[in-house]
């Protein structure tokens, strides 16, 4: 795989954002998720008047890639266009992501400001019972 470059996936997620479906919090979120062997699949949150039923960019990104038969990624970029500082994913997408990501995987979220968090799934989801009690 070729070197994994978090400020051109971050483009990628920025991208995303502008098909965001965002009607009731006027808060776009894009995601770029990169699966092991270099593709990108992008996503975009999907809200919905039952707020419970909206779904993330992030759980988006990782729909498209599993039911295209991809299951393991290497890096994740989120970007959150109307905020100004960064915003991480919600605990919901911290789980999904951890199913499918190591914890070494790196993650860059960032706002419309120039500020950009670079982390890993595992810092942002400490004590996965996935990995740290060994399931597959």
């Amino acid at each position: 795989m070729k070197e994994i470059k978090l400020d051109e996936l971050f483009a990628e997620a920025r991208k995303a954002a502008d098909s965001a479906y965002a009607k009731y919090s006027k808060f776009r979120v894009g995601a770029a998720l990169l699966a092991d062997d270099g593709t990108v699949f992008t996503g975009c949150n999907v809200e919905n008047r039952s707020y419970g039923l909206t779904i993330c960019a992030e759980r988006t990104a990782v729909v498209k890639a599993v039911s295209s038969g991809f299951r393991s990624f290497a890096a994740l970029a989120i970007s959150t266009p109307d905020s100004e500082t960064p915003v991480g994913p919600c605990g919901a997408c911290r789980q999904v992501l951890s199913e499918f990501m190591s914890p070494e995987s790196p993650v860059i979220f960032g706002g419309s400001g120039s500020k950009k968090v670079k982390t890993t799934i595992g810092d942002l989801y400490p004590f996965d019972s996935l990995h740290n009690l060994g399931g597959d």
